[in-house]
Parts: structure tokens; sequence; C-alpha cells
């Protein structure tokens, strides 16, 4: 019997399969420095774990209503309202099963087939694999490390059509870490305005900031361009919570409305002490957070200079998220024992089977001339990773 030609067509997600074979390779016993995680590499803050028992213990283990509690609702709003400065009521705002699943319900709230999704490349590995879900068509606008990996406002322009649908903008950005500037977030809402699009805006990483770099949501620039934002964030990169699966989006009403619709048939509601422990993090001081912060920011230094004293591969320093894209443009169509090096993947199957080091290829990210790294672990292990890709990188003929 056929399966369905649509789904068959949706690829893998590279970055779970590294990580998952790196964890299969540590598990018999190999040392393996994996740098593919998506993930801090910090435990859950105490207070949040307690909160998460305190609602175990009150029997909050009942279906909840499919949007989210309504504490949690409001307790978003208040976020947004005095980090981000842009208004919700809690009718405008979906919980769901993480950020992921967010994205998901917009896309399949929003598309039509044949609607078009501009997408700045590099991109976040299942922007593109939801849009098609969703019978939509991924484009991709082409950003240069040159810029930082920030947008270009007239390449945007470029690849607005009469069919375009929605923009996705990711800032801080996975895998980049680029922050975009505020004339490049103005420029993308006049086009949006201009043209009548949504703006999908994934704001996971906005609390993992560096070298001054400020976040602005797009939604606060102004009540015309809060209606087409669809606002998304989440609990996972910012208290660790990754395993919790809590995310939401903040938009329009009726927007909202169908996207609680799918989520109720899809899902149902999001775990029900999971949301009792995320209204504890966003009621807590951020203190937690600025102390993982500056963790990840001297790794980050570190690991960005000793890229770019090797050799071969190179990095522009990310001012956001915790990846570092290496650019390795000089390493391919090389050798490395009797192997050519024609792609990002063979340069990250060749340095996973030879120096036990796990890196997301680039053309997982539309970017096939770098390999990403993430500096979510221990400088440690950053600095025998690093040995070992140097090492790799020499043996090169």
């Amino acid at each position: 019997m056929e399966l369905s030609r649509k789904n068959l067509g949706i690829a893998a997600s590279l970055t779970l399969e590294i990580d998952a074979k790196a964890k299969r390779m540590k598990g018999q016993g190999i040392d393996v420095i994996g740098f593919g995680a998506g993930e801090p590499d910090f435990p859950t803050p105490s207070f949040i774990i307690e909160a998460a028992k305190e609602a175990l213990d009150k029997g909050y283990t009942r279906y909840t209503p499919s949007s989210g509690i309504m504490e949690l609702r409001q307790s978003i709003c208040d976020k947004l309202l005095r980090d981000n400065k842009v208004s919700y009521e809690p009718n405008e705002i979906l919980v769901s099963n993480g950020a992921k699943h967010s994205l998901y319900n917009i896309f399949q709230a929003i598309l039509n087939p044949g609607d078009e999704v501009i997408i700045p490349s590099p991109y976040w590995v299942s922007y593109p694999e939801m849009v098609k879900m969703a019978d939509g068509i991924p484009v991709f606008v082409d950003t240069m490390a040159e810029n930082n990996f920030g947008i270009n406002l007239e390449k945007l322009k470029e690849a607005i059509t009469g069919r375009t649908k929605a923009i996705i903008i990711n800032s801080p950005n996975n895998p980049s870490g680029c922050v975009y500037k505020r004339e490049q977030i103005e420029g993308i809402a006049q086009l949006a305005l201009e043209h009548d699009f949504y703006i999908v805006s994934d704001e996971i990483y906005e609390e993992l900031l560096y070298d001054g770099a400020q976040h602005l949501s797009i939604a606060s620039l102004d009540p015309q361009v809060r209606d087409i934002t669809l606002l998304v964030n989440g609990m996972s990169k910012a208290y660790a919570m990754t395993g919790w699966r809590i995310g939401y989006t903040a938009g329009n009403s009726k927007i909202i409305n169908v996207m609680a619709n799918i989520q109720s048939h899809a899902t149902s509601n999001p775990n029900s002490i999971a949301q009792y422990a995320s209204l504890a993090a966003l009621n807590s001081s951020k203190d937690i957070i600025k102390d993982m912060v500056s963790q990840f920011d001297t790794r980050r230094r570190f690991m960005a200079d000793r890229i770019n004293g090797i050799a071969g591969i190179s990095c522009t320093i990310p001012q956001g998220a915790f990846y570092v894209m290496m650019n390795i443009n000089k390493t391919l169509n090389r050798m490395h024992n009797g192997r050519v090096l024609g792609s990002s993947l063979d340069f990250a199957d060749a340095l996973l089977e030879s120096k036990n080091v796990a890196v997301v290829p680039g053309i997982a990210f539309g970017a096939d001339g770098y390999v990403r790294l993430s500096y979510a672990t221990s400088k440690e292990n950053i600095d025998e990773g690093l040995n070992r890709i140097e090492s790799f990188v020499k043996e090169l003929v």
C-alpha cells in the first residue's frame, strides 16, 4: 500500500540524527566529543523542578484547557509586555508542546497549497520541512558571513512574489548566531505591510545575547506590524527546559483560534506539570539566565579564537544563541584517508569516524560550506574537540 507522497518527501532532522549517532557511540564506550547539541548543558534550575513537584502533590495531573492554563497565558502576556514592550491578552496566546510545535501550528493555520514562505539561509533545519508539511513552498534568501549572516533587504525584495504568504525571522539565529539590527527588523516589517504577508518571528534564543547586542521583537514596532506577526518563544533555551516541551505563540486572536482548534485535535493540551513549572520560571528573577549567558560567553570567545587560529577553517563571532558556523570551504575537495571531502556531510562523517567528534553539516541549514558547532558543552570538551578538529584538518591532502 502506498504511503503519503507528501510526507515521504519530508527529510529527517540532521541535527537530531547526528546527536543520536554520537550518543549511540558514547553508549558503546567511545570517547565522543559532541558539538551537535541544540540544548543548554546546564540542569533545569531547582526551583522550577520544585514547582513541578508541588504541582504533582496538588494533583494537577488532569487535562487542562487545550490552549494552556489561564495563569500561564497571563504570565506570558506579562512577560511580553515587560521584556518585549508588546501588549497581548490571554486569548491571543497559545501554549504548545514546545516552540517547534508552535511553528508547526502556525504553518498549518496560515498556509494553503502553493503559498510561499521566505526563509533566510542559513536556517534552522525544521523550517522548510514544516512549510512543506503544510503544502507551502520554501523560498530561500541567502545571507553572507561578511554581513554577519544578517538579512539583505534588497535580496528579500527580489524574493517576494504574489504568492508570498509569510517570512520566517529567527533572531538571535540558529545556526549563525546573528542578531538582526533595528534597521533590518524595520525593513522587514515595512515590506510585510507593503506586500501583505505574515511575519513569523522565532525568538526562542532572545535571552542569549553577547557583546551588548540587543533583541528587538518585531511585533513591538507598531500595532499594524503586531497584527501580522506571530511571535514564537518558549522555555527550552533560556531556562534549560528542553525536555519539558513548553512553547507559545502570541498573535492575532483569529489566527490563534485556528491554531488552537488544530492543536485541540492533534495533541490536546501541553503537559500539565510542565505548564506549572513554566509559570514558576516566568515569574522568577533572571539571575539564573545571566549566569548561564556569562558561561556561554566565555565558551563562545574561546571557541571562536581557537577556530580562527587553525589554518584552513574560520568563523565569524556570533552575537547570540550558542552556535558557531565554522567555514570549511578551504577543506572541501581535499582528501582524508583516501576519501574526498566533497561536501559538509562528507566532512562531518569523516570527522566523526576518524576523530570521534560530532558536528552538524551545514547542508542541513542550506550552507554546505560550513558545519555548525554548539558551545553548549564544557570548555574542556570544546578544547579537546578543537584539538581533534585541528589534527583532522592537518591530515587533509
